[in-house]
Order: structure tokens, then sequence, then C-alpha cells
């Protein structure tokens, strides 16, 4: 199977063999030991008030620049250790300072301060030459700064990445943004003939993506307060997401703006939801399972008798499919404003994690803690079609693609597994999909594109080819 894996590692550039480099420092920030090729040098320097967070030698060895939480950057001679300047004088920031980075001709410095700006110094005549204001929200603190080349990069301390723009200091060229906090649950949507990526994080931030481009941003107004626990499209057009504030907000994703969108509050914490045709949305929370019509509670069923975790609507609309901790899986049917038990009993292999129905609405297929997706004939009165393993961990997601023929699924063991429904055998893996985390959540773009989530923050696209 032809995949393709990208890694990009964060480093400082790499200075000339035999000039001087800083090797570290005291947690004070007083004392530096340092290379300068031929033997290793510790010199006391304490001109700064706080902790230094930052030192730096420039690009050429012949000055090194240290800042500190104090709002100050001093320059030093690379050589001799001794002060050349303070630049800005008695403060280079209103905050404290917590990078700067060299300019590859080593003329210029470039600082990130908790103040919310960034600097360009002229070292050699001790001014600024541009002050780049990012905003003035405490996430827009500058955290990290990099010149690269021609490039010059700061890092807020909401996690976006800023392209800096010399000409113009007032706007970034360009804003890479994107999680700071694990991603819970993801879906997929196709909006004015594009695919887009929707990803909610622990922090309750929904994210979303151009399937195309990358290019992303988030929802306009306030949202979620808390972990978004998951989340899918509905008939109408809107994103559904259910979150550990209580709440399940309806959000239209034209606009794209939580502002004047619905929301309703919950007694009880929400864990997953899916929804039907005719405006109804099925949420399990923590002993509770609640039915939802055009946007307002109609029907709950309190203390079932066992802790659902998980839940499907048939794409018919009238079975809804319910997982618990048990191992079994019950089918209610939805009549007008009510749920009823059938009093069908599916077993699982272990606790249920994830289950959902085919596209066409012939299987269920559902995951468990014990490493097992069993897949059940909807046709033949849910009797049990075929059974699937290969995982090694505990499996905590799964989802159909648009064929009907394959599903995925993806585990504790950072593994994705792409199944062929007619042959357990047959199968697709891919080893160590997310290699800092697990696999958090599953949805597919068309027949040939998965896309994947994790705890690690990132959304993966893969090319499945059978």
């Amino acid at each position: 199977m032809p995949y393709e894996i990208k890694k990009v590692f964060a480093s400082l550039p790499q200075v000339e063999r035999g000039v001087s480099k800083i090797v570290g420092g005291d947690p004070k920030g007083n004392s530096f030991l340092y290379t300068n090729g031929k033997c290793v040098i510790l010199r006391n320097i304490d001109d700064h008030g706080r902790f230094v967070n930052c030192v730096r030698f420039s690009p050429d060895g012949n000055r090194f620049a240290t800042a500190s939480a104090d709002g100050q950057i001093f320059i030093y001679d690379g050589k001799t250790g001794e002060k050349v300047c303070a630049l800005g004088g008695s403060k280079a920031h209103d905050g404290g300072i917590y990078a700067i980075s060299w300019s590859p001709d080593s003329t210029r410095l470039l600082s990130a301060s908790g103040d919310k700006t960034s600097k360009i110094w002229d070292v050699n005549v001790n001014s600024v030459v541009n002050t780049f204001t990012m905003g003035s929200n405490v996430l827009d603190q500058q955290l990290g700064c990099l010149w690269q080349k021609d490039h010059l990069l700061s890092i807020s301390l909401s996690g976006y990445i800023n392209y800096l723009d010399k000409n113009n200091p007032s706007k970034p060229l360009r804003v890479i943004k994107g999680h700071s906090k694990s991603i819970q649950c993801l879906t997929v949507h196709k909006n004015g003939g594009k695919s887009y990526i929707y990803s909610g994080s622990h922090d309750g931030h929904i994210n979303y993506w151009d399937s195309e481009t990358g290019e992303n941003d988030s929802f306009a107004g306030k949202g979620h307060t808390n972990q978004v626990s998951r989340m899918t499209v509905d008939e109408h057009g809107q994103l559904v997401s259910c979150s550990m504030d209580d709440t399940v907000r309806y959000t239209n994703l034209t606009l794209r703006d939580y502002s004047g969108q619905g929301v309703v509050k919950l007694d009880v914490q929400p864990k997953c939801l899916a929804v039907g045709p005719g405006g109804y949305t099925v949420v399990v929370c923590i002993g509770q399972i609640v039915l939802l019509k055009d946007q307002r509670k109609c029907f709950s069923i309190d203390n079932p008798g066992y802790e659902p975790e998980v839940v499907a609507v048939h794409p018919g609309g009238e079975t809804v499919a319910v997982g618990g901790a048990d191992g079994n899986v019950r089918l209610y049917s939805i009549l007008g404003t009510t749920l009823k038990d059938e009093g069908k009993l599916l077993e699982a292999k272990g606790p249920v994690t994830d289950l959902a129905f085919s596209h066409d609405g012939a299987f269920l297929a559902v995951c468990d803690a014990s490493k097992v997706v069993t897949v059940f004939s909807v046709a033949d009165g849910y009797s049990e079609n075929n059974v699937f393993y290969g995982h090694h961990a505990k499996i905590v997601c799964l989802a159909w693609s648009p064929d009907n023929e394959h599903f995925a699924s993806g585990g504790m063991d950072m593994m994705v597994y792409v199944w062929t429904l007619s042959d357990p055998e047959t199968r697709v893996k891919i080893q160590d999909a997310h290699r800092l985390h697990h696999v958090s959540s599953l949805a597919w773009l068309d027949e040939h594109t998965l896309v994947t989530t994790s705890h690690d923050a990132s959304v993966k696209e893969w090319t499945i080819a059978y």
C-alpha cells in the first residue's frame, strides 16, 4: 500500500565549525558555558534582573545576544564576552522576551515577546527596524521566533505560526493555524464543491480544513468550553457536536459562526451522538440516552440498566444502535418523539468502543476493547457476518468507506487497518499511523482517501490502494 509520511522538526540553524556556540547556562541565567572551538569557557554575566529565556550567537560568531523575562536584550562581544549594548535602552519590550533569532548576515535580530509583539532590531545602530503587533488577546503573546534565510516566523501562545512581512508589519503574510491540544474527533463534509475536514480537540476548539490545500481556520464566536467528544453533519448542513461542557451545538457550515446558532443544554455530560433524517439527534450521556428533534429535547431514557458508550443511527432513520460498556449492542426504534427498546441484544467480544452502519445500511460494524471488530448483517436479522482480528490493543474508532466494501479501524496500538468486508484476511495495515499517540478518530473523504486524527494534535490524510 503506497502512502507517504512527512515529518517537520524545529531546530536552530547550525553555526560554522570553530565559531563560538552556547552550550548551556545556570537556571538564573547568570553563568554561561560556551565553546569558541578550541576550549570551553564558563563566564558570569549578571546584567539581567530576571531569568534569561534565550541566548543566541550570531552566525558569524562575533556577537551573542541574551533575552530575558525583564524585557531586555543585551548584546555581547562573541570573543571577549564584554557587553556591547542594550537594545532599546532600558527596555526592548514591555513584556518578557521569550525568543530571539539572528539574521543570516548577523546584522539584525528578531525578538518575540509576551507584550504580543515581535521586533526586528538593527544591532549595529541599536534601533528598531520593524514592530509586528500580533493582536490584543492573551493568546497573541509571542513565544518563539526564527529568521531562516528570507523567512521570518513567530509562534503565538495560541500555537499559530506567523509568517512576518517586513514590508507590511501590520499583517502577516500567512498564519498557519491548527490544534494545540489533543484531537478527540473529526468528521468530513462537502461544502461548495470542496471537501472539508472538521476536527474537535480537548480544549473545545473546532477547526475546519480544506482537504486539498491544508488551509484551515476556526469558527467565529464563542463555542464549546470543554472537550469536544463527537461531531457529525446533519441533513441540513449543520455541524452537530457534543462536548464535556454538557451541550450539543448546531453550527451552520456555510456561516461558520457560533453566534446565533442552536445550543441544547443537557442535564448529564454527553459522550457520543448520531443524527438521522427528520431532524433527529440521539445523544448518549453518562447513564442516559437522549432523543432530540429539531434541536429540542423530546425524550430520554434514564438509568437504562447499563452504561451506554456510543451510538449510531441507521441511514433509514428508524433504528438506533447503542453500544454499552457491558459488551452488548441494543437496538431502539424512533417512534415520533420517543425511543422504543426492541429487546434485541447483539453481543460484541468486549466493552463496545465504537460502532457504525455502512452507508447503504446493510451492515453494522462494532469494535471493542478486546481488539476485535464484529460485523452484523442487517438484512439477516443482525446475525453475525464476520469477525476481524489484527489489532494488538484496544480499538477506539472505526469508519465505513463510501464503497460499503471496506472499513477502517484505529487502535491504542497506533495502528490503522483497512478491512475488506468479504475477506477478513485481505487488509491494509498502516503501522505507527501517529507515532506520538494513538489514533482517536477516522473518516473517509472518498473511496481511496482516509483521514485520521490523534491525541498528537495532528490531522493526516492517507491514500489507500487496494
